[in-house]
C-alpha cells in the first residue's frame, strides 16, 4: 500500500489504515478505480486512470501533489508486491479534518494505492456459467451512477440480494425498465435477432472492458457470430427471450449467464458468443497493455 498520508509504501497488512477522520471513512467521499495487472502487465492503465481523473473532476475533488506520480507508484508497489497478477486499486479521497459532510474541513486530498493478490472466480463459473436474478434496489441515478464514487451501498445491497436469493449476481434496472449493470458488473446481450447489445451508459457506469469487449466484438461480426453490436436499451422481457447473456468487468473477464430469473437462457449452457469473447478479451489483456519495468513504464 502506499498512503500520501504517511507518504510512502508499506507490506505490512496492519499498517494499512487511514485516518478515522478521513472523509473517505465516514461519508464515502471518494474516488476510486480498479486496475487488473496479467503475468506482470497492466491492462488498460490509461483508461483506467482517465475514468478516475472524471470521477474525482465531477466531485470537485482535487489531486493531491503524489497524484503527478501515479504511474510510477504503481510501477513500484506491483514489482515491490512480487504478485505478476494482482489488482491496483487506486482511491482519492478527500482527506482527514473532521467528522461533517463539510468537505472545506479537509485541509487536503489524500492518495491511496493499494496492490491486491488477484483471486479470480472458480473455474466453474466459466465452464457451468452463472444465475442472474433482477435486483429490487433502486438505482443511483445518471449523476451518481457516471461517477466511481467510493460510496457503494447499493452495491453492496445488490450483492447480499443475489447471494440471499441463491444466486451468483444481480442486475438493476433503471427507471424506464431497461437493464443497468451489476453490482460491480457489465452486461451484454445477445438478443434473439443476433444483435449484441450493451446498456447504455447514461445510467450506468462506463465500463473499461465493456467497452473493450465492444471493440472487440466486431471480430465477433466478420466471423459471422453475430449480426452487429451496440449500446442500446435493453428490457427484461428481450433478455428473456436471448440467445446469450454476458457478464463483463475487470476481474471477472466475460462470465457466461445460463438462468435469469430463474429462467433458462439460451440453451442452458455456456454459448459461442461469450466463449469466443473471453478468449479475444483473455489474447489483449496478454497484448494490450503496459509492461512494468525497474526504472518504470513502457506501453506496449
Amino acid at each position: 500500500m502506499y498512503s500520501s498520508q504517511f507518504q510512502g509504501i508499506t507490506t505490512d497488512p496492519d499498517l494499512m489504515t487511514l485516518p478515522v477522520d478521513d472523509h473517505l471513512a465516514h461519508r464515502g467521499d471518494g474516488a476510486f478505480d480498479v486496475m487488473r495487472c496479467v503475468n506482470g502487465r497492466i491492462y488498460l492503465m490509461e483508461e483506467h486512470l482517465k475514468r478516475l481523473e472524471r470521477s474525482a473532476g465531477a466531485i470537485s475533488l482535487e489531486f493531491p501533489e503524489a497524484y503527478g506520480d501515479i504511474r510510477e507508484l504503481v510501477n513500484a508497489l506491483v514489482i515491490i508486491g512480487g504478485e505478476r497478477d494482482c489488482l491496483i486499486r487506486t482511491v482519492i479521497s478527500r482527506g482527514p479534518g473532521s467528522f461533517s459532510t463539510n468537505p472545506f474541513d479537509c485541509p487536503s486530498s489524500q492518495l491511496y494505492v493499494n496492490v491486491v493478490r488477484f483471486h479470480g472466480v472458480p473455474d466453474s463459473y466459466y465452464k457451468e456459467g452463472v444465475t442472474l436474478i433482477t435486483s429490487k434496489i433502486p438505482i443511483k441515478k445518471s449523476f451518481f451512477a457516471n461517477i466511481k464514487s467510493c460510496n457503494y451501498l447499493p452495491n453492496v445491497l445488490m450483492k447480499m440480494e443475489a447471494i440471499k436469493a441463491g444466486c451468483q449476481y444481480s442486475v438493476a434496472l433503471d427507471e424506464h425498465g431497461f437493464l443497468a449493470e451489476g453490482s460491480i458488473e457489465n452486461i451484454g446481450v445477445l438478443t434473439s435477432d443476433g444483435i449484441l447489445r450493451i446498456p447504455e451508459t447514461e445510467r450506468t457506469l462506463a465500463g473499461t472492458t465493456a467497452r473493450r469487449v465492444y471493440q472487440l466484438a466486431d471480430t465477433l461480426v466478420k466471423e459471422d457470430l453475430i449480426r452487429g453490436v451496440k449500446f442500446a436499451g435493453i428490457t427484461s422481457e428481450e433478455a428473456y427471450q436471448a440467445k446469450e447473456i454476458f457478464l463483463t468487468g475487470t476481474s471477472i473477464k466475460t462470465l457466461p449467464v445460463v438462468t435469469y430469473d430463474g429462467r433458462k437462457v439460451g440453451q442452458g449452457y455456456p454459448g459461442p458468443v461469450c466463449s469466443r469473447l473471453a478468449a479475444l478479451l483473455w489474447e489483449d489483456m496478454n497484448h494490450n497493455r503496459v509492461v512494468l519495468t525497474d526504472t518504470g513504464l513502457a506501453s506496449v
